[in-house]
């Protein structure tokens, strides 16, 4: 369990001081372009206004139509292609933002439509993604090439493991990534490092929006093979993405239960080393770890003893605490049976006490079976 506790808070101190540092990286990397760009925006408009006696509220109707003009330019976005498109990445979970419903009957439907499907497409992947490692566990395990390469490498077992696994899945990723860069690259006429940071971000279901396919020329309407490649590409690559994902979170779920199995393990050590006889608990070697009782209150006899032993390594009798407003001699009535009652104790004027009985607790027992037998052999003889 400690392990554990380590582990997650190293997991959350990681987390953020990551976060930490991507902020001040795209802080060093972004925000300057951003102050230029905002620049020449505000000297562009200043310029049209000048130029053509345009009013500020004017310049504003205009940004609107263009904005809201934007999206149309891929073509119809709600026939059955684009819808298709849109429930694709709804269900995906992408959400460019490209084209959003209206209505609505439109907005409510897609709520409903997104509770029921997203949960769908996640079994779906998650289901694919589990076929897909057995896949590569049997080619691995099967192909000669592949074990040959694995006893090159020193490899101890022959056996596809979760990291022979996950770097099959992450290679077909990196393979996906970098075709479907190629094909976005080729058709919508982006360069590469655009076309694949559009794949990386589909695929990780990031979805900016700053890059949509199938939104030039009405490529929804005229270009049915690319739209049907685009998703393929999509869910395939989902797939493939998944199966990686999959090995990750089983990896992890298997460290978490080897240590909570470990820290069982412990536990159950610790409770062998501890038996509990008459209440009291004692180590297995016969020392009284936890003991009370309480004297018996009567004519010329006050007060009340307690006895309380710490767990030590050295061989010496707990020394039992009494209270301090106990000024009277003791005499205590005892019970035989109990562990604490065989055990010397101190009176309040500093001298030793002997049990009732003749025979004396050993002053060591090294097992617990002995300790047994000796209460056993003292309840006998009472």
């Amino acid at each position: 369990m400690r392990q554990q506790n380590v582990r997650t808070l190293s997991l959350v101190v990681c987390t953020f001081t990551y976060l930490l540092i991507g902020a001040a990286v795209f802080d060093a990397l972004e925000s300057d372009t951003e102050a230029e760009r905002l620049q020449i925006i505000e000297y562009v408009r200043q310029h049209l206004q000048g130029k053509y006696n345009i009013s500020g509220s004017e310049y504003k109707l205009i940004e609107t139509v263009i904005i809201e003009n934007q999206p149309h330019k891929a073509g119809p976005q709600w026939k059955f292609a684009g819808a298709l498109y849109f429930v694709t990445v709804v269900v995906a979970m992408i959400g460019y933002g490209h084209s959003t419903p209206e209505t609505v009957g439109g907005k409510a439907f897609c709520i409903v439509y997104a509770v029921v499907g997203i949960p769908l497409g996640m079994v779906m992947f998650q289901s694919i993604g589990e076929r897909l490692n057995k896949c590569t566990s049997i080619i691995i395990k099967k192909t000669s090439v592949l074990r040959q390469m694995k006893k090159m490498l020193g490899c101890a077992t022959t056996e596809a493991t979760d990291v022979n696994q996950l770097c099959v899945t992450g290679t077909l990723s990196s393979i996906v990534m970098t075709a479907g860069a190629a094909v976005f690259s080729h058709y919508e006429n982006w360069n590469y490092i655009d076309a694949f940071y559009y794949c990386f971000i589909t695929l990780t279901t990031i979805g900016f929006g700053d890059f949509v396919a199938l939104q030039k020329d009405n490529a929804l309407t005229t270009k049915p093979g690319y739209v049907a490649l685009s998703l393929v590409f999509i869910l395939f690559g989902l797939t493939v993405v998944a199966a990686s994902i999959n090995l990750l979170v089983l990896r992890f779920m298997t460290m978490n239960t080897e240590d909570v199995k470990a820290g069982d393990y412990e536990m159950q050590d610790a409770s062998q080393s501890v038996v509990t006889l008459d209440g009291e608990l004692m180590a297995i070697n016969g020392k009284l770890l936890a003991g009370t009782h309480d004297s018996e209150v009567g004519e010329g006899r006050v007060g009340s003893f307690t006895s309380v032993a710490t767990v030590c390594s050295c061989t010496c009798y707990p020394r039992p605490h009494h209270s301090p407003t106990d000024t009277h001699r003791y005499s205590v009535v005892r019970s035989p049976s109990r562990i604490s009652n065989l055990l010397l104790e101190q009176g309040p004027g500093g001298s030793k006490a002997a049990p009732h009985h003749s025979d004396q607790f050993p002053p060591l027992l090294h097992d617990s079976f002995m300790v047994a037998n000796y209460l056993k052999t003292k309840r006998s003889s009472v």
